[in-house]
């Protein structure tokens, strides 16, 4: 079926999930303004709403068939415009007007590390992984001000995961697994709203210490990466079974 022949209703449906992908770059810009006022807590919301967006705009995009129904516009290439925005740029100007870091300097590491990362053509895998580290500097930037570590820590942090920006090991997709889907994208979306309550409610999630739980997501992510994406091959045996996508 060409383009031409899809009902209008399938067609405004359609430019309405790119209405929503692009939304996230929206989001995004009053993160920047938030923090050029210096509301560090509205900005921190509005990344983990950028996130909430990304996390599902793919699986909506696959159920209507975008790509089938508006082929003249790119849905991956307008994805990744406003991930990096949302993903690398917000999170590296929130890191330095937190604090997180000794010097505004080192905010080109992850700039100049995800410009690579997000520019190869295999960023992501044939089998549906991420490879290499996958830029979500959002996630980093929220810990390093939440958990107040010092500048020093935030220094190391984003040297490390700049490095292993360039490490081809893989890291799950949560929107297109193929085993624990469910699970992982209900338990992303569960973190977004505590990590969003306890930005909210700073004292009573301190009490509670609600930081320090909220951290046993990202631990899964990380564990589930490894158990999937066989880290224990080494990166090197698994770049040899990754090819490019057409």
């Amino acid at each position: 079926m060409s383009a031409q022949e899809y009902q209008p209703q399938r067609k405004l449906l359609a430019w309405g999930v790119h209405l929503f992908t692009a939304s996230g770059g929206v989001f995004g810009t009053l993160a920047l303004v938030a923090i050029a006022r210096g509301d560090l807590p509205f900005a921190g919301i509005m990344m983990l709403l950028t996130m909430a967006i990304d996390s599902v705009d793919g699986s909506l995009a696959r159920l209507v068939g975008v790509s089938d129904v508006l082929p003249r516009v790119d849905g991956r290439r307008l994805d990744d415009i406003i991930d990096f925005v949302n993903f690398v740029i917000v999170p590296v100007v929130f890191m330095a007007a937190a604090g997180s870091l000794t010097h505004w300097f080192f905010i080109a590491l992850p700039v100049l590390a995800s410009s690579y990362g997000f520019s190869q053509l295999d960023a992501k895998t044939e089998d549906d992984f991420f490879l290499g580290f996958p830029s979500y500097w959002n996630v980093l930037a929220i810990y390093l001000w939440m958990m107040d570590l010092s500048p020093a820590a935030g220094d190391a942090w984003l040297l490390g995961l700049s490095v292993a920006v360039f490490i081809p090991l893989k890291y799950i997709y949560p929107s297109k697994m193929k085993v624990l889907r469910n699970s992982t994208c209900i338990g992303g979306l569960v973190w977004s709203i505590v990590v969003a309550w306890t930005i909210r409610y700073p004292e009573f999630a301190t009490q509670y210490h609600m930081v320090e739980i909220t951290l046993s997501y990202p631990a899964y992510y990380i564990a589930l990466s490894a158990w999937l994406g066989e880290w224990h091959l080494g990166p090197y045996r698994q770049q040899e079974s990754v090819s490019p996508r057409d």
